[in-house]
């Protein structure tokens, strides 16, 4: 857990680019490195590590778990198991963005060109500058470090604020929009925050931001050399004076889990309203009828966070109460997927199922509609997937899509009575042809189910009851009879 949030700080991992738009490569074999890479793919992706004692040195490794490491004379080398003195460097940002890699012990630079690339140069040329490129799935929940807060949109005033407690509905997500080496934010509503605070709809260049990386934390500025934060006492998000990143201007990402509303066979909607009983018994979707959905990442179980922080349990008699402060066997409940509808087991091995009062209960031995949920996803109206092998993006050429791309397209997510309609960019909707493959220039809208099975990745099933996956050639299909590494999706 991070030391102020609720959630897992996002690992920071990215690719380097450098003045030949080229990307920094970690080779499998001999562990050589290279700047050929002319896309962000698994080899282009390198995970920021800091050292413990010293807060301004940083590790660089590779996705092979290898160290980057610089010698007295300046030879690159991507080997070392663990991190030893050559792996440590210094970030220097530049005021484009762009970094300078410097080693540690030797105080030389790190730069070059296809295979020819060194940590030599004593002072920082356009050759030594690398343009960031975030590779994490760019959904996220904001936490301002200085006020322990979470952003969201607050649609009546206009902005974004950074006053929540718990990062609790759909509100609270935001999107990084990365754009020729500079960053948006884009609210669930689809509109760009401005560094004078303002939400707009088209991207400029008030709404692009460099990222600055300090201590771990994140950093935005601004067109004017100027850094985001929260300001006033509903901490509006916007330009600050400072053009130096203090406290006030870090900001951590936090894993986005997904929150779900359940309603029961009885049409109403399960919630902790009541008190500790988890009953379905309400008939309007609030912050008290949103369960977090957090998979195990140990045995692939679910457990349901309350919006106030705690978790569902199994009681005495079988009952469901919201009573759990930390996790255990009786806060986890496997979900079986049945169409559109769900069922949910609980620790005990029965099913949980709505009594007459509405009061939720694992005490059945068999699914009947009592036993039986409609699970809805609410806070990913953007949907953004990330498969093994990079983003699903629109085919250029054709109505497929592709599952291998460094850049991402925003997909629509719409709720369908327990199924989801994708709509693309145009429109249009994501289908599945005769012979599998995944289209998206439907005129019709086809369901697809979404299976949460594994943590921050999902399975998408469509109509045909076969799952999506990506096929060696990097196109979408529909063809996946069970789930592996190729059918799941971070989204």
């Amino acid at each position: 857990m991070p030391t102020n949030g609720i959630n897992q700080a996002l690992k920071l991992q990215f690719g380097l680019i450098n003045y030949e738009n080229r990307y920094l490569t970690a080779e499998a074999f001999g562990f050589k490195v290279n700047a050929s890479g002319t896309s962000m793919k698994k080899k282009q992706i390198w995970t920021l590590e800091q050292d413990e004692q010293d807060g301004q040195v940083v590790f660089l490794r590779s996705h092979l778990g290898r160290y980057l490491a610089a010698d007295k004379d300046g030879k690159i080398t991507c080997g070392a198991e663990k991190p030893d003195p050559e792996c440590r460097f210094l970030i220097v940002p530049q005021s484009d963005g762009r970094w300078a890699l410097q080693s540690e012990p030797y105080l030389r630079y790190f730069g070059g060109s296809a295979d020819y690339l060194s940590c030599f140069a004593q002072v920082i040329g356009e050759q030594e500058l690398w343009a960031v490129h975030l590779a994490l799935h760019p959904q996220a929940s904001l936490l301002s470090v200085a006020r322990k807060r979470y952003a969201h949109l607050s649609a009546s005033d206009g902005e974004i604020s950074v006053d929540s407690n718990i990062p609790w509905g759909v509100d609270s997500l935001v999107t990084l929009v990365y754009l020729e080496g500079k960053y948006s934010l884009k609210t669930c509503d689809s509109r760009f925050l401005s560094n004078d605070g303002k939400l707009v709809k088209e991207n400029s260049n008030t709404t692009c931001f460099t990222l600055e990386l300090k201590s771990g934390k994140l950093a935005f500025k601004d067109c004017d050399g100027k850094y985001l934060a929260p300001l006033g006492p509903t901490g509006t998000l916007r330009s600050g004076r400072c053009s130096k990143p203090g406290k006030d201007e870090l900001f951590d990402l936090e894993e986005s889990h997904p929150q779900v509303v359940f309603q029961a066979a009885n049409k109403r909607f399960v919630s902790v309203k009541q008190g500790v009983s988890i009953s379905a018994n309400q008939d309007v979707e609030t912050d008290m009828e949103t369960f977090q959905m957090e998979i195990d990442k140990e045995s692939k179980k679910a457990l349901f966070r309350t919006n106030g922080g705690s978790y569902w349990t199994l009681v005495t008699h079988g009952e469901i109460q919201s009573t759990a402060k930390e996790v255990e066997i009786n806060t986890m409940f496997d979900i079986e997927w049945r169409g559109q509808r769900v069922a949910l087991k609980a620790s005990n091995g029965k099913y949980v199922c709505t009594k007459k009062n509405g009061q939720l209960s694992a005490i059945s031995d068999t699914v009947g509609d009592d036993e039986l949920f409609l699970m809805k996803l609410i806070n990913r109206p953007m949907l953004i997937l990330r498969g093994e092998n990079g983003f699903v993006c629109h085919h250029k050429n054709s109505n497929t899509l592709d599952v291998n791309r460094s850049v991402y397209d925003i997909f629509s997510l719409i709720f369908n009575d327990g199924a989801y309609i994708i709509k693309s960019v145009n429109g249009k909707f994501w289908y599945v042809s005769s012979n599998g493959l995944v289209c998206s220039d439907g005129e019709k809208s086809e369901n697809f189910f979404l299976e949460f099975l594994e943590h921050g990745r999902v399975a998408i099933k469509g109509s045909n009851g076969k799952y999506l996956r990506g096929d060696q050639g990097g196109t979408l299909m529909c063809d996946g009879v069970s789930v592996d590494v190729s059918s799941l999706w971070e989204y």
